[in-house]
């Protein structure tokens, strides 16, 4: 029996590589505003799966994944204009989501690696908005959570690194 070869990939991966984004246009023409101040995201893809055993399994249950739903739990800093006091127009945004009704209780998001790696997804959630509280030495910080409504969507990663001949060309590089 042969020994398997070590993976090449040796370094963790950090939680701050994600970067999320809102569509903020009222035009229809996509325009993406940063979300800024988070401090913990959590992307998450949950399974509806159906028992579909039959007679045939001799007596081993077996499962099908009939939905997928998905989410992003998020905390972040209330980021606030430091001379006007203003709040961030973007975190502002998916406040007023959350306290509406029907089309404009919806956003669009997409978040990706910072980084550039193959991990980008888009798609349109609900908000829900729920400040922590805390004591006077405390920040003011917010949970947010986007519940999916609809498809998340693989899209190319806004911050990859353009690779082959056109890369060269725009970096000066190649052969």
């Amino acid at each position: 029996m042969s020994t398997p070869t070590p993976p090449a990939e040796t370094i963790t991966a950090l939680a701050r590589r994600y970067r999320l984004e809102l569509d903020t246009s009222t035009t229809g023409t996509a325009s993406w505003s940063l979300v800024p101040g988070i401090t913990e995201f959590g992307p998450k893809i949950e399974p509806t799966q159906q028992d579909v055993t039959t007679y045939d399994a001799e007596g081993w249950v077996e499962q099908a994944v009939t939905m997928l739903a998905w989410s992003i739990e998020t905390t972040m800093a209330h980021r606030a204009h430091p001379v006007t006091g203003a709040f961030n127009p973007a975190q502002e945004f998916l406040r007023k989501a959350s306290m509406s009704f029907g089309a404009a209780s919806y956003v669009r998001v997409r978040y990706y690696d910072r980084n550039g790696a193959d991990d980008a997804y888009q798609g349109q959630a609900l908000v829900t908005w729920e400040p922590d509280g805390g004591g006077p030495d405390e920040v003011d910080t917010i949970k947010v959570t986007l519940t999916g409504n609809g498809p998340l969507t693989a899209i190319t990663n806004p911050a990859a690194k353009p690779t082959g001949l056109a890369a060269d060309a725009k970096t000066g590089g190649g052969a």
